[in-house]
């Protein structure tokens, strides 16, 4: 059977077990025929295009990291199927690096914002 099945992971401290279509938490590791850290395909549930194209952008920025890319199975279905290949880093922990990374930049151009509108106002 080639089917992709779904696993649960406890280390990575996100709730990963689904049953049918539904699902508890944001994030599904799936798992193919040989489970390997350094090559894992993830499904992040409630995401799109926004989501998927800013997270691939961070992951490839990592020279840790080998391949990062997504997909939309269907435009109906509200999730991103998120490819990461990396060459000597467990491929949860350049998730982990890039989501950090976005998270610094959207703090960035917020503190931006705020001193233009000081600056503005002032």
């Amino acid at each position: 059977d080639k089917t992709p099945k779904l696993v649960s992971t406890q280390s990575t401290g996100v709730s990963t077990q689904s049953t049918g279509t539904e699902h508890v938490g944001k994030l599904t590791i799936v798992e193919g025929e040989e489970h390997d850290d350094l090559c894992t395909t993830l499904v992040l549930h409630g995401e799109d295009h926004t989501m998927g194209n800013v997270v691939r952008h961070m992951l490839i920025k990592n020279p840790a990291v080998e391949f990062a890319g997504y997909s939309v199975p269907h435009p109906s279905e509200n999730k991103i199927n998120l490819r990461i290949q990396t060459y000597d880093t467990p491929c949860l922990s350049a998730l982990y690096r890039a989501l950090d990374d976005i998270t610094d930049v959207c703090d960035h151009v917020l503190e931006e914002i705020d001193k233009a509108e000081e600056k503005f106002q002032g």
